[in-house]
């Protein structure tokens, strides 16, 4: 190479790099002008407002690098390093359209919830969107992580075919049913069968294996059952898809609890019932829809009695049914202290036997 193509080259290099500069400064004015046009567009839209603000950051470095590429491409193949470049600015720029594209899944997440707030008394329909949104934002997010990096291991040659192999993977975890197998990608599609089938919901009343709890948050892989006594139970998303529980809020957060009282057979009902009734009246946990006493239960020494009382959710039925409870307790104390469950026994001839016993002191064969 003589002087004259160095003295050329090296006059490439200097415009090459003009040019770059000029073409990061004219992104980042059209970034700085695109984005005002766009938070007035979009000022009154929740969701698109959301995602142009949480795509504010990854798209200030995206369309920097979309220039400098176009640059790098346009350079003469002669320069040192241009291929070193090239590559480098294309895995740059892959990272941050995963990036941009993982922000803008979110703020479209965080626009639609943001829309049904579940701080209302009827949320039911609120915590159906919350839940189908999050587990559908976050299964759309590891689709496109695992598709960026994908994309970046196929502009390697040694490592092309296990980008292209991951990629395939990719489109395949909702379609063939056999990859479920696999203990990541079975809470993934775990995760997707609540989301459209919806067994449960962010806030639902559960209880799981003996514990009773409300659904605090739905992860990828895992939900947080929030315990009354603020423990915390964590149960995989396939332990969901493969067991029964019972979900107390499925379609509506009303429900009916019961409270058992043992009595004397002497104790008159009628007061017991108005007792009840008083003691539903008196506290505002109840709903007003129902209040009844009953005889479930005649046993050898005692009858049982259940009140069926109703509130707008479980957290305040447990309120009222402790309320009720301690009202009957304390009517019966004051009032007919006699007829609490009595231990009957008969004395006759100095021998103790119990009441109902025949002469020899045996009971007789029907009781």
């Amino acid at each position: 190479m003589n002087l004259g193509d160095l003295q050329l080259l090296e006059d490439s290099s200097w415009r090459v790099l003009l040019s770059a500069v000029v073409a990061v400064v004219l992104a980042l004015v059209v970034h700085r002008v695109g984005a005002v046009v766009i938070w007035r567009i979009t000022r009154g839209l929740p969701v698109a407002g959301m995602v142009a603000r949480r795509c504010w950051r990854p798209s200030r470095v995206a369309l920097p690098l979309i220039a400098l590429q176009a640059v790098w491409q346009a350079a003469p193949d002669t320069l040192a390093l241009i291929s070193q470049v090239r590559h480098g600015n294309a895995l740059l720029l892959l990272a941050t359209l995963t990036w941009l594209a993982l922000r803008a899944i979110d703020g479209v997440a965080q626009g639609i919830i943001s829309q049904h707030s579940v701080e209302v008394e009827d949320n039911l329909n609120a915590r159906r969107i919350h839940t189908q949104t999050r587990l559908l934002a976050r299964t759309a997010g590891f689709m496109v992580l695992v598709a960026g990096l994908s994309l970046m291991l196929m502009t390697f040659p040694g490592a092309r075919q296990l980008g292209a192999s991951l990629l395939a993977s990719a489109g395949v975890i909702g379609i063939v049913a056999g990859i479920a197998a696999r203990p990541v990608f079975s809470n993934l599609i775990a995760g997707l069968q609540i989301a459209l089938a919806q067994p449960l919901r962010i806030d639902d009343v559960l209880i799981v294996q003996g514990e009773w709890g409300r659904v605090e948050e739905i992860t990828g892989t895992y939900v947080v059952l929030k315990i009354w006594d603020e423990r915390r139970l964590v149960i995989p998303l396939q332990w969901f898809i493969e067991n029964p529980f019972q979900n107390w809020t499925r379609n509506s957060a009303q429900i009916i609890g019961t409270v058992f009282v043992w009595v004397d057979y002497r104790m008159p009902l009628e007061p017991l019932r108005q007792a009840a009734r008083q003691a539903c009246e008196a506290a505002a946990e109840w709903d007003k829809r129902l209040c009844l006493l009953q005889v479930v239960e005649a046993g050898e020494r005692s009858m049982q009695l259940r009140v069926l009382v109703t509130s707008g959710n479980s957290s305040l039925n447990w309120d009222l049914r402790c309320k009720v409870r301690e009202a009957l307790v304390d009517f019966m104390q004051r009032e007919y202290p006699q007829f609490l469950p009595l231990m009957r026994a008969e004395v006759t001839g100095g021998v103790e036997r119990p009441q109902g016993a025949g002469p020899t002191g045996q009971l007789p064969p029907h009781a």
